[in-house]
C-alpha cells in the first residue's frame, strides 16, 4: 500500500546565545576596552550561570558547542556548559562568527556619532552601512552566512550551543526568519546571555534549509525585560558621549 502520509522533516536544534554582560569602557579612565580583550563582568558571570542552570533544569544535552573565540564568548560558554552539567564538552572556535568590527571611535565626526552607534537598529540595514566606521554589513553577512552554511552541511550534530554576539545573532536570526535570505533586520534585541531557540532542517538541493524560530531573546535572570527600554548600542552611545565630554 502506498504511504501517503506527509513526512515530518528532521530538524536539528540550535540554541543561539549572546555572551554575558561586559564593560566596554574602563571605569577609571573612560577609555574603551579593546573588543578583542574585554571579559565578562560580575553581572555577565551571573547571567551565564543562570543560562546553564536553565538548560540543566530543562534536561537539554548538547552534542556541539561553538564560540567565536573572543574571550567573552569563551567565558560564557564555559560557564553555561559547567552549570548545564556538561563541563566535558569542549567548545569549537569558529572565527567567522566574531562580532562585527568597528573602527576608531576618535575618527568619527561628532555629527555622525549617533548613526555610527545606532544605525544598525534600522530595518532592513543596507549592506553598505558601516559599524562604528569599521566593517560593512555586507562583509559581516559574507562570513556569518558562510558559517551558517558550514554548520548546516555538517551532519555530525543534532543539538548545538552557539555562543556569539549581538549583531552576529541578528544576522543569523534575520536569515532564519526570512526563509534563508541574505539580509539584516536590525530590530533584533539581544540581551546579555540571552537564549534563542531555532530548529533547522537540512537544505534540499539548491534550496535553503527550513527554519523555525521557537524562542527569541529569552534571558533567564530577567525573562520579561521589565527594566529594559534601551538597546546595548544606545547605552554605549550614552556612555561614550559622557566620557568624551569629560575628556574634551
Amino acid at each position: 500500500m502506498l504511504d501517503t502520509q506527509p513526512r515530518i522533516p528532521h530538524r536539528r536544534r540550535v540554541y543561539l546565545m549572546r555572551h554575558g554582560a561586559v564593560t566596554y569602557f574602563d571605569g577609571a579612565t573612560g577609555r574603551p576596552v579593546l573588543p578583542e580583550q574585554v571579559r565578562l563582568n560580575d553581572a555577565g558571570i551571573a547571567q551565564a550561570r543562570a543560562a546553564g542552570e536553565a538548560f540543566r533544569a530543562a534536561g537539554v544535552r548538547f552534542d556541539r558547542a561553538i564560540v567565536s573565540g573572543l574571550p567573552r564568548t569563551v567565558e560564557t560558554a564555559d560557564l553555561v556548559l559547567r552549570h548545564a552539567g556538561q563541563p566535558e564538552l569542549a567548545p569549537q572556535v569558529w572565527s567567522e562568527w566574531q562580532e562585527i568590527r568597528g573602527g576608531r571611535l576618535g575618527d568619527i565626526p561628532k555629527d555622525q556619532l549617533a548613526n555610527a552607534f545606532t544605525g544598525l537598529q534600522r530595518s532592513p540595514v543596507a549592506e553598505s552601512q558601516r559599524f562604528l566606521n569599521g566593517e560593512r554589513i555586507g562583509e559581516l553577512l559574507d562570513r556569518v552566512l558562510g558559517g551558517v552554511a558550514r554548520l548546516q552541511a555538517d551532519p555530525d550534530w543534532d543539538c548545538a550551543l552557539l555562543v556569539l554576539h549581538g549583531v552576529v545573532n541578528a544576522a543569523i536570526l534575520s536569515h532564519a526568519v526570512s526563509g534563508g535570505q541574505r539580509l539584516m533586520l536590525g530590530s533584533w534585541v539581544q540581551s546579555p546571555a540571552c537564549i534563542n531557540v531555532l530548529d533547522v532542517a537540512p537544505p534540499r538541493g539548491d534550496q535553503p534549509g527550513d527554519w523555525l524560530l521557537r524562542v527569541s531573546n529569552y534571558a533567564p535572570t530577567h525573562p520579561l525585560h521589565a527594566d529594559e527600554r534601551s538597546t546595548t548600542m544606545e547605552a554605549l552611545y550614552a556612555q561614550y558621549l559622557r566620557h568624551r565630554s569629560q575628556r574634551d
